[in-house]
């Protein structure tokens, strides 16, 4: 039977964006999956002109997107491939704007085996989230509430889920103003049905995020708050364990700094507004469980860059995830009244 081997992969294969994980079904709708996110960090959340940006923060989504269509794809870790289509349209001048996406993350062709490592076959897996977003400015201020309905289906083998989810935000952003501030509550809700009849929870986050656009110089900064639904995120990374001369292992220690950091998620964008520009960013949570002793194994960084060419974006990132791996990511964004 695939059984015992595919609660095995649900558990290594759930956390793939290299956090602390594994608790929670549909972990890939916790990873980014554009170009711009991947190379400010990966939870940058107020990308106002970005038709992305609304798979992960319904409430910049504004008529300033209609008609842009973007494609995304990443190839991923040990053959798996992320990838997601977003689209933005304009109901109507009093209605505003609907945006829509499809995110999908699929394993590959895998080897299944039984309790005694017996081979039994190959078998695929395959996540897809389905959204629906919309938002409205605050009348008479410059505030933008939005709101994600997500439609999911997980399938390994013969096991499927089906769940449903929700994502709410609110934006603060005036054309006034050189900065912006956005608070996030994502994926919350329920399985309608589960792999094996036990229904698990969904991996809620909440995160705080705000930009900064240099008055004199042409850099944005952003800065993210991450997962402030959960304050402890210390696990200690066993490569940094010791071992003294009777055999007694020690763990690492994580301090009340260390663990604060793990929360925080910098970036910034040199050249922003231009036709060309540089982006970097840093994640110090992946940076920490995933560095390794006496290697500098440079994971937490991720930097990319942006080209418009008349009615085209072409974004690229490159982010380092282990000394022994890295992930590309390429995104088009077209757009369509051009």
């Amino acid at each position: 039977m695939k059984l015992s081997f595919t609660f095995l992969f649900l558990l290594i294969l759930s956390p793939l964006n290299a956090q602390v994980g594994g608790a929670s079904v549909y972990e890939f709708l916790n990873l980014p999956s554009s170009a711009r996110q991947v190379a400010l960090g990966g939870e940058t959340l107020t990308l106002v002109d970005d038709v992305n940006q609304a798979i992960w923060n319904p409430s910049i989504i504004s008529t300033e997107l209609d008609n842009k269509i973007s494609v995304n794809y990443s190839n991923y870790l040990a053959g798996i491939s992320l990838g997601s289509v977003s689209f933005s349209k304009v109901i109507s001048r009093r209605f505003g704007a609907i945006h829509g996406s499809v995110k999908y993350l699929n394993y590959g062709t895998l080897i299944g085996a039984d309790a005694q490592g017996n081979e039994t076959g190959n078998f695929t897996a395959s996540d897809l989230a389905i959204s629906m977003g919309y938002a409205r400015n605050i009348p008479n201020s410059n505030f933008f509430i939005g709101a994600n309905l997500k439609l999911i289906n997980a399938n390994i083998d013969q096991f499927s889920s089906i769940g449903i989810a929700s994502d709410i935000s609110v934006l603060y952003n005036s054309s006034f103003q050189p900065f912006a501030i956005s608070l996030v509550a994502r994926n919350f809700g329920t399985q309608l049905t589960s792999f094996d009849g036990t229904k698990e929870k969904l991996p809620f986050k909440i995160a705080l995020g705000a930009s900064y656009q240099l008055e004199y110089v042409p850099l944005k900064w952003h800065i993210t708050l991450n997962d402030l639904q959960q304050w402890d995120l210390s696990v200690p990374n066993s490569s940094n364990q010791s071992i003294d001369l009777s055999g007694t292992i020690t763990n690492e220690e994580i301090s009340f700094l260390g663990n604060a950091m793990r929360h925080v998620v910098v970036g910034a964008e040199l050249f922003p507004n231009n036709a060309f520009n540089v982006r970097v960013g840093y994640n110090f949570k992946r940076a920490k469980e995933l560095e390794l002793q006496n290697i500098r194994s440079f994971s937490g960084i991720s930097f990319g860059f942006g080209l418009k060419m008349n009615k085209l974006k072409f974004n690229y990132a490159y982010s380092k995830v282990h000394s022994a791996s890295n992930v590309s990511t390429f995104s088009l964004e077209i757009d369509l009244d051009r």
